[in-house]
């Protein structure tokens, strides 16, 4: 690693934290033998096989600020992140959860009540209880606030094989919804910008949606939901790990209007914004109409959308055909437009 120290874009979900990464936190691991898919597959969580099936289990560390935001909190973005994981996965029934909290002294036990009850809503909408976890208090400084570490795991149904390695040439690429409301609405709270209409953080989990697109197509091939780095930086991730060109039309993806206005506000580009309840399909082309359809029935995947191809040519990099007719290359996030945004 070039860098001498850690800094915030080596957390933003960008080619920073990708090289932290691989160079440093999961170095030396490829030696100890796996059955099925690891840390080298760089997927949202590990894929297990335990006699004839398949265990996935994921982790997550929720740091947002402020820990609530129009349409959520950390709780429910806690989680629904963990969830969605899983999900990404094949794996839409989860065993359980564990969650550990990190408190700084001096947080208002109100505010940890209602996160807990968030939680258990959440919860409760994703069909998941939080079976174990573990609590711990620092002093004051010694943290910021509250961050809290979730875990999952869940069988995946037989016949799935979800990967970010397994786009192929001719694939389509479909979208849930509207990019980057997640970003905007968080940063709205925590700078008091004030803006005008009822923009909310689109944090929700997915796994009902994902279940009835497995069930209507097995054979879709790899799902993602763009968090940190956006729609751009995970379709660059898919890119990579299939060694393959993905090509998206601009006018095809859904921004919603105040999105697109403060992003050019702030000089933020929505593609690369944060999502918490969106997720990205690639699935043989045949099958594309079809998942699109399931998709549109299921409340979360009302305005899905088939918003481009994977192709042969320009492996590993992503291209925006853009409205006015050019194209765009659109490289992986360097580091973070906005830190601290889930």
């Amino acid at each position: 690693m070039s860098d001498a120290i850690v800094t915030l874009k080596h957390g933003a979900g960008g080619r920073a934290m990708r090289r932290l990464i691989e160079e440093v936190l999961a170095a030396g691991f490829a030696e100890f033998p796996v059955d099925g898919i690891g840390l080298e597959a760089m997927d949202d969580g590990a894929a297990l096989c335990v006699g004839d099936r398949w265990l996935v289990i994921t982790t997550d560390a929720h740091v947002v600020q402020p820990a609530f935001f129009p349409g959520g909190d950390i709780g429910r973005l806690a989680i629904a992140g963990t969830v969605n994981d899983l999900a990404m996965m094949g794996a839409c029934e989860p065993l359980g959860l564990a969650s550990a909290v990190i408190l700084e002294e001096g947080f208002p036990r109100a505010d940890l009540e209602r996160i807990q009850r968030s939680m258990l809503e959440t919860c409760r909408e994703a069909g998941v209880a939080i079976v174990t976890g573990d609590t711990k208090v620092v002093e004051h400084g010694a943290a910021d606030r509250l961050f809290i570490n979730t875990a999952g795991i869940g069988w995946i149904k037989p016949g799935i094989h979800l990967s970010g390695m397994n786009a192929r040439p001719g694939d389509r690429v479909l979208l849930s919804g509207y990019v980057g409301d997640h970003e905007i609405a968080v940063l709205s709270q925590r700078e008091g910008f004030g803006f005008e209409g009822s923009l909310k953080s689109d944090c929700a989990p997915l796994n009902g949606l994902v279940q009835k697109m497995l069930d209507a197509c097995p054979s879709v091939r790899c799902l993602r939901d763009p968090t940190r780095g956006g729609l751009a930086t995970t379709l660059n991730e898919v890119a990579s790990m299939s060694s393959v060109g993905i090509t998206i039309e601009e006018e095809k993806v859904p921004v919603r209007d105040a999105v697109r206005g403060i992003s050019e506000l702030l000089g933020l580009d929505p593609l690369y914004l944060a999502n918490e309840g969106k997720l990205i399909a690639i699935c043989p082309a045949h099958e594309a109409e079809k998942v699109l359809e399931v998709m549109k029935s299921h409340p979360l995947g009302q305005d899905a959308e088939i918003i481009g191809s994977v192709t042969e040519e320009n492996p590993k990099r992503v291209t925006l055909h853009t409205l006015i007719g050019g194209h765009r290359v659109l490289d992986m996030l360097t580091g973070a437009q906005y830190p601290r945004i889930c």
